[in-house]
């Protein structure tokens, strides 16, 4: 698949799906654990992403070092595009990770947003230029000497789900799904198969049809 594919079916994805579909159909497929903790929320509520994961792992410490923002910069810098970066921080609470210039310098990567079950700050920065951010909450405390990323590119849990490099995250108001990569194609094209069957069954009940009725003909709500 090209870039310009890729790119072409994150937008339709945004345009078009929404969490709910995916999950419904990650579940006939088997995969039924994969959505992230629901304290991971968007900082603006109609913000949506879809893209392929970039992974940091992130500790908690103790002390400052020589080059606090060495692996950080390393990752960002290294960022492709339609990319969405993934940061494990086991929910950190001790300093906002994220913020406007780390976003700034991932949107130009290509970068298309960011989740981490830790805390930003930021955050009237980040509304501002529209860079959709989920996260757990805020913090204005700078990361030097309180978290520090220690690899990235690498398998990370991120709020209660392992995400592994290049999975495909999307994400809207209700929550957020990672679709493992050997499933990504196969669930975008289950997922808008539902959707228009969604849409003959809004239309059905509309027309006075009980819901018995409809059911019975699509098996499906």
């Amino acid at each position: 698949m090209t870039m310009q594919n890729e790119t072409q079916i994150f937008q339709s994805m945004r345009e078009n799906l929404y969490t709910a579909v995916i999950c419904d159909i990650l579940d006939e497929l088997g995969f039924r654990h994969q959505v992230l903790d629901i304290d991971i929320r968007p900082v603006f509520v109609d913000w949506k992403i879809a893209g392929r994961t970039k992974t940091m792992l992130a500790v908690d410490v103790y002390e400052t070092y020589e080059n606090p923002y060495e692996k950080e910069i390393e990752a960002i810098d290294s960022i492709r595009p339609n990319e969405i970066v993934l940061i494990g921080t086991n929910n950190s609470k001790r300093s906002g990770l994220w913020g406007e210039l780390m976003a700034t310098a991932s949107r130009m990567r290509g970068a298309t947003g960011v989740v981490l079950d830790g805390l930003i700050r930021d955050s009237e920065k980040l509304i501002e230029m529209d860079f959709p951010v989920f996260c757990n909450g805020f913090n204005p405390l700078d990361s030097k000497g309180r978290e520090y990323v220690i690899a990235y590119d690498c398998p990370v849990e991120v709020g209660g789900v392992l995400v592994h490099p290049g999975d495909v995250v999307f994400g809207d108001r209700d929550g957020i799904v990672i679709i493992p990569s050997a499933v990504f194609s196969q669930t975008v094209d289950m997922a808008l198969e539902k959707i228009n069957n969604e849409n003959l069954i809004r239309k059905e009940l509309l027309e006075g049809k009980l819901l018995r009725e409809v059911y019975d003909q699509y098996k499906m709500l």
